[in-house]
């Protein structure tokens, strides 16, 4: 397992820009980590307010992904889940005039898919080997942090694919993320960031029934806050997410829907696997009941909304 931890480099000009599919918070912050690197970004997205967004922060944008597959031959995906990539790949080979894979041996150009979105690693492992025998480079790197540590340079990006493709894309993904780390061939980056989803899951929801819990013994949030970061009690939940559920400040880093995604794919390969994730299956339950409240398109930290209507 190799670590890196670069400073993104600065690059003057660029031949060809980048596409960015999928326009939401990650998204445009990496089009934001983009554009300080130096690079130009062609963004798309289905949704035309998505796509109004970008556009209004500056990027150009195709007006589908036919014609945005005329402009790149380097992909970042960060749609929603494996079934919204496969359907992008598809998209691409069929934009480079390629139907099927029997047609594939006439030359695509070199093409690389960097997808940063959180997905099923089974999937994602037969989609790797489907590529490469087409001559394109696919490269697995879902990002660990909110959508402001990733503009921020903050996020830690977990790698999966071959080493000599991701030592050819080393200079777009440094300009991605200043942390990397490569956890294997493709699929292990998709099973390292869902591990790890289910720790800062769990210290979010366990931060947030703590509040709850002192709040209904007399402690203010605020109080309490400042006492779990001065004790044992700290983590990165506590200081990233804190201050949002003591202000109820929802303004979306991270969806309480997009976790529960995240915690529906761990519990399927948990029980493929035999084993059983009692807290993760708990978290569900109270990620099912904030979305049917209308909480799923706010911020990780409204979980604390959802345990405050937890009444006995």
């Amino acid at each position: 397992m190799a670590i890196s931890a670069q400073n993104t480099a600065t690059h003057s000009s660029h031949p060809r820009p980048v596409g960015v599919v999928g326009l939401g918070l990650v998204g445009c912050a990496l089009a934001s980590r983009l554009k300080l690197a130096g690079y130009s970004c062609l963004g798309f997205d289905l949704n035309p307010e998505a796509m109004a967004r970008f556009g209004a922060k500056g990027y150009q944008t195709a007006i589908s992904l036919n014609e945005l597959t005329m402009q790149v031959d380097t992909f970042v995906l960060t749609v929603f889940d494996t079934n919204g990539v496969l359907q992008v790949v598809e998209k691409i080979l069929h934009g480079q005039s390629a139907p099927t894979d029997s047609q594939y041996s006439m030359p695509l150009g070199k093409l690389t898919l960097i997808d940063c979105s959180t997905g099923d690693p089974e999937l994602l492992g037969v989609l790797s080997v489907r590529l490469k025998k087409i001559g394109i480079q696919f490269i697995e790197a879902p990002l660990s942090g909110s959508s402001h540590q990733i503009e921020e340079g903050e996020a830690t990006m977990l790698l999966g694919g071959e080493v000599a493709d991701i030592q050819s894309a080393d200079t777009l993904l440094s300009a991605l993320a200043n942390t990397k780390i490569h956890v294997g061939p493709a699929g292990m980056g998709a099973r390292a960031k869902l591990a790890t989803n289910l720790v800062l899951g769990l210290n979010r929801a366990a931060l947030a029934e703590g509040m709850v819990f002192a709040e209904s013994i007399g402690i203010p949030p605020a109080s309490f806050l400042q006492l779990v970061l001065a004790t044992p009690a700290r983590s990165e939940a506590a200081m990233v997410k804190g201050a949002m559920m003591v202000n109820k400040q929802y303004e979306p880093q991270s969806r309480i829907r997009q976790h529960l995604k995240d915690v529906k794919l761990m519990l399927g390969m948990a029980q493929h696997a035999g084993q059983n994730l009692p807290l993760s299956q708990v978290h569900s339950d109270l990620m099912h009941k904030a979305i049917e409240a209308g909480d799923g398109e706010l911020d990780n930290a409204a979980i604390v909304e959802q345990i405050r209507r937890e009444k006995l």
